[in-house]
């Protein structure tokens, strides 16, 4: 417990962030927060570490570094912060007691992500199939989520006022959120053989069960903003009606009614 303690005030410090903008508690910052947590986890744990856990460690660092390096990326050269104006509440807008429920709130369902890695090096588990075939799920996971980001950007540079149907985006209509669950879903995996009592299991099923919750959640607002800038387009609804939301091949193409998605 003291460990898990330790690794929650980690992504309490990297999280801060948000308090300067607030919606950086769940993008900068949380991007922030994964990869401390990882540099927490391997100085931690630094005598008891194996290949396996390293790698899972290391594999935080750069989700987290990637991640919050890209948004940052997309803040500051891009046109998405303009975009985003009047869709966003600013940052004046929010009141210091919401901004510190979101800090703690976002902060917790961190730890509780990163949990099944911070079990195995507090159980002594080591490295086994497991561990091994959760590592390749997240690495697959955060080379799709790469990929989509970049491709996303690079058809924004080149047509910025029509949606993205090319590449990843042929297939599913969120390939980056897609990415982000494979991730996770491998650091779910991972930790199947090493939860050791109820709350460890508790812990792990509400990082993973959250983190797919705000994807969902995240497609929703995505979806309900594509349908304002695009709807009257043909093109987009034709593309809207035959790609999935989330997952390729899944036909599941809408999210937009499911008002229970607000995350």
């Amino acid at each position: 417990m003291k460990t898990f303690l330790i690794l929650l005030v980690l992504a309490l410090i990297a999280s801060s962030c948000g308090f300067r903008k607030y919606v950086w508690f769940i993008s900068i910052g949380y991007g922030a927060a994964v990869a401390l947590i990882g540099a927490g986890q391997l100085t931690l744990f630094r005598h008891a570490l194996t290949v396996g856990t390293a790698l899972q460690c290391v594999l935080f660092i750069l989700y987290g570094c990637r991640l919050s390096g890209y948004l940052v990326y997309r803040d500051r050269k891009t046109a998405y912060t303009r975009r985003m104006k009047g869709e966003v509440k600013q940052n004046d807008g929010v009141s210091f007691g919401a901004k510190l429920a979101i800090w703690i709130s976002a902060s917790i369902l961190y730890a509780l992500q990163t949990s099944p890695v911070t079990f195995r090096l507090m159980n002594g588990s080591g490295t086994d199939a497991l561990c091994v075939i959760g590592l390749l799920i997240s690495a697959a996971g955060l080379t799709l989520e790469a990929a989509a980001d970049l491709q996303k950007n690079w058809a924004k540079k080149k047509n910025p006022g029509r949606f993205v149907d090319t590449g990843l985006f042929r297939l599913v209509r969120c390939p980056n959120y897609f990415g982000e669950m494979i991730f996770w879903t491998g650091v779910f995996v991972s930790g199947i053989t090493i939860c050791r009592g109820a709350a460890e299991w508790i812990c792990a099923l509400l990082g993973y069960a959250g983190i797919i919750y705000v994807m969902f959640g995240g497609a929703r607002r995505l979806e309900i903003r594509q349908d304002k800038n695009y709807g009257a387009d043909p093109e987009y609804q034709k593309y809207k009606s035959t790609t999935p939301i989330m997952i390729p091949f899944i036909p599941l193409y809408s999210v937009k009614n499911h008002k229970w998605l607000v995350a």
